[in-house]
């Protein structure tokens, strides 16, 4: 793979509460040099990015739900039509995780569904990421989860927040993408920090990778 391929990999990502306005846009200006997928931020900074970015082909991505995943649905749904509204063009909510905890699997459905048709409402085009937080999951309830998100339109199942007790690993990667295989798309985050774990991440069946290390792995391209 080419460096041009890898960039397209990566979600640049910023999700620090106290993340500064020069790095805001220090890592929109690294998208741009490096015609990255994304940039991956808090909503407060998507009017800021989308400035910056609007005449580039690098997306808008914000979080919804996050990190904790235990909004009402309701909130959920006004997060993602504030930050639609605002620029975002990618929008990685976080599932109900104490749903999940408890076995209220429809709820965990119907969370998910209501933000994918309220994004999806405004502009069929934007891209729904759903972060199941695999660190707190056990087997079984991973492979449910994946398994019933393959009925809401969702775009790409997503590995961690990143602010966790962990984030992805190949185990897991490897088993979203034998549960969706093509009906979905896998994207890892957290803990990828160079080329060579990119590339196991893609093995596995990632096609975006969150990080912010990725000036360090496009520079790490062989």
């Amino acid at each position: 793979m080419n460096k041009e391929m890898i960039s397209k990999m990566i979600d640049h990502t910023i999700l620090k509460a106290d993340a500064s306005n020069d790095e805001i846009i220090n890592l929109c200006n690294e998208a741009k040099e490096n015609n990255f997928a994304s940039v991956c931020i808090n909503p407060f900074h998507i009017k800021k990015a989308y400035e910056i970015l609007k005449d580039t082909d690098v997306k808008v991505c914000t979080v919804i739900g996050f990190p904790l995943g235990a909004n009402s649905t309701d909130v959920k749904c006004f997060e993602t039509t504030s930050a639609i509204k605002d620029g975002a063009t990618e929008v990685d909510m976080v599932i109900n995780i104490g749903a999940v905890k408890f076995g209220d699997y429809a709820l965990v459905e119907s969370d998910v569904q209501a933000v994918v048709d309220t994004a999806k409402a405004i502009d069929k085009n934007v891209v729904v990421k759903v972060i199941i937080e695999t660190c707190l999951l056990n087997q079984e309830q991973k492979e449910k989860v994946i398994t019933l998100l393959l009925n809401t339109g969702a775009d790409f199942v997503k590995t961690s927040t990143g602010f966790s007790t962990g984030g992805a690993t190949i185990e897991d990667v490897a088993l979203m993408k034998s549960i969706v295989g093509d009906k979905m798309l896998v994207k890892a985050s957290g803990g990828v920090k160079d080329f060579e774990t990119l590339l196991k991440m893609k093995d596995a069946g990632a096609s975006r990778i969150g990080t912010s290390n990725g000036i360090a792995i496009v520079a790490g391209v062989k």
